[in-house]
């Protein structure tokens, strides 16, 4: 009950374990007199070099002497470029780099306990950025003058509006502008099939005949499903149907306090498997091109190695979208996950049922606090700009629940124990093992992904018992994946590795596999229609004389549940 009521201040993250990360690193640094040492010459000559800077600058030089990191664009204005804002945003960055050092690099501190205390004193600093305050902000300055302070009665009416909407817990500013079933998840079906845990969703056809072999697509359920069909234009659903595919799709239930002990083998049961016996009686005859997104993919392969296990043949390929199957590498989201985390997280589950949106959205907001959190207070609150939302904004702001069981055995058993991929994770108290998938893979990784990693995305080649083609597509967890054709400076690297060919480790995949402008999309339905055995009449929507009765019309009820 204490933890259920921290969790509500602290976002699900838990005190206790990063009072052991800060414990860790603060005795093994304080028996490292050699490690002050360098932290004090350090300092010196960073001293030095920023009163050097000093100087020059004020003499007209705009040469820096440190340059931000790749990712880090809040310096990279004009303006950030003239005296004193190059002064100050050179001597914020030259104390960044300072405290990286003194929070790596420490012998005897556990891997995650350092990358626990560097990232906290990343949050820290970035709190204290000179982009976070009117008088060392030079926009802010420059539009405070401009508009004679207009900027701050509009950031004030922004602001207003949104502590409003998150009290009364209403979506944020624009979000009416994409409503599924109007603006977003517009193509044409109908819902086939409803349990209580998903919606199987068939598209209409859009062409004279289709391939033979129907997709299936399983996405995550810690999302809703129409990122992959957001406004006609980038439709990953309408791209499959326009080239000649029949669709199904997954639309996961929000689950709710009643839901609390749905597991992992419900999501197994009620969703995949129930799919493949849906698409079974309405494509009779046909084997099943799966496809699965994030954590869908993940079960997708969970999914694929059961049916291997039982000489089930029903899948004719299978292919994983930012889907991880090792969890070893899990980017810095495994920085929230560790026993005393996930026992804590437990017991706010316990008490609730399920883990909120805000529990999760807020961790997520964290990994990206830069893109995510300050430079939208700076320009929503600073300088009074809303920035238009568009149609993955939207989608982002709509997060679902997780159910209790489910989520704790995800977390333990594939987050923490690594079950999937070392062989242990069970299905009908038998493992099921990833080496048993014979059919061909086609595995997408995003480069900027901080939710699963493309190098670790990329360890499927590691177990796979079949040919594997892998893409590297730019972009990262979600805008990598909703890649369009058309999409401006998208590119990828697209290789096939047949079974039984000499592994490739992934900096030496990435510098033999040349990069190719434009999107990833057509590649893979180019990949899926050679995959297919010819073209055929469209089947019916349904079959009713065997269950499978068509329903409401895309997109359903389960997307719309808050």
């Amino acid at each position: 009950m204490l933890h259920a009521a921290l969790g509500r201040m602290t976002y699900g993250i838990s005190p206790a374990a990063l009072a052991l990360a800060w414990t860790d690193w603060t005795l093994h640094l304080a028996q490292s007199p050699g490690k002050w040492a360098r932290l004090s010459e350090k300092a010196l000559r960073k001293a030095g070099r920023f009163g050097e800077y000093a100087a020059r600058a004020a003499g007209g030089d705009t040469q820096p002497c440190i340059a931000p990191l790749p990712q880090d664009r809040r310096f990279s204005g004009d303006a950030w470029q003239r005296w004193p804002f190059n002064v100050i945003h050179q001597g914020f960055l030259l104390n960044q780099q300072w405290w990286h050092n003194v929070t790596t690099g420490i012998g005897g501190v556990s891997p995650h306990h350092e990358q626990v205390v560097s990232f906290v004193a990343r949050q820290l600093l970035d709190v204290v950025s000179p982009v976070n305050f009117v008088a060392t902000n030079p926009d802010v300055l420059q539009a405070t003058v401009e508009q004679g302070g207009m900027n701050f009665v509009r950031g004030a009416a922004h602001l207003a509006d949104d502590g409003w909407r998150m009290l009364t817990e209403r979506p944020p500013a624009g979000a009416d502008n994409f409503i599924p079933g109007r603006q977003v998840a517009v193509t044409p079906g109908r819902v086939v099939l409803r349990n209580r845990l998903m919606e199987l969703i068939q598209y209409a056809p859009a062409t004279p005949d289709v391939h033979a072999e129907p997709v299936l697509i399983v996405p995550a359920w810690i999302m809703k499903y129409y990122i992959l069909d957001l406004s006609p234009q980038n439709s990953l659903v309408n791209h499959l149907v326009g080239r000649g595919h029949t669709v199904f799709m997954i639309s996961w239930h929000n689950p709710g306090e009643d839901d609390r002990d749905l597991g992992m083998d419900d999501y197994l049961r009620l969703g995949v498997l129930a799919a493949l016996d849906a698409l079974g009686a309405i494509v009779p005859d046909q084997r099943i091109h799966a496809a699965g997104y994030c954590l869908g993919g993940t079960l997708l392969a969970i999914a694929a190695a059961y049916l291997a296990r039982r000489r089930d043949e029903r899948l004719r390929s299978l292919t994983l979208l930012a889907a991880q199957t090792d969890f070893t590498e899990a980017g810095e989201l495994s920085l929230f996950i560790d026993d005393s985390e996930l026992d804590y997280l437990e017991d706010i589950m316990w008490h609730q049922g399920y883990l909120q949106t805000r529990q999760m959205a807020g961790a997520f907001q964290l990994l990206r606090s830069n893109d995510l959190v300050w430079s939208r207070i700076v320009n929503d609150y600073l300088l009074g700009q809303r920035q238009p939302l568009t149609d993955l904004m939207a989608w982002n702001a709509d997060a679902t629940r997780m159910p209790y069981r489910m989520h704790s055995e995800y977390l333990r058993r594939l987050f923490l124990k690594n079950d999937l991929f070392e062989g242990r994770y069970r299905v009908d108290d038998r493992p099921v093992v990833l080496a048993d998938i014979r059919v061909p893979m086609f595995v997408v990784a995003t480069e900027a992904d901080h939710v699963a990693p493309w190098k670790s995305v990329y360890k499927i080649n590691l177990v796979a018992g079949a040919d594997v083609t892998f893409v590297l597509t730019s972009g990262g967890h979600n805008a990598g994946i909703v890649s369009e054709p058309g999409h401006r400076g998208r590119r990828f690297r697209i290789a096939r590795r047949t079974n039984g060919d000499p592994y490739l480790a992934p900096d030496d995949w990435v510098a033999a596999t040349p990069a190719c402008d434009g999107s990833w999309w057509q590649a893979w339905a180019d990949w899926l229609a050679v995959a297919s055995s010819g073209r055929t009449a469209p089947p019916s929507l349904g079959a009713p004389g065997q269950g499978y009765a068509p329903l409401d019309a895309a997109p359903g009820r389960y997307v719309l549940e808050r």
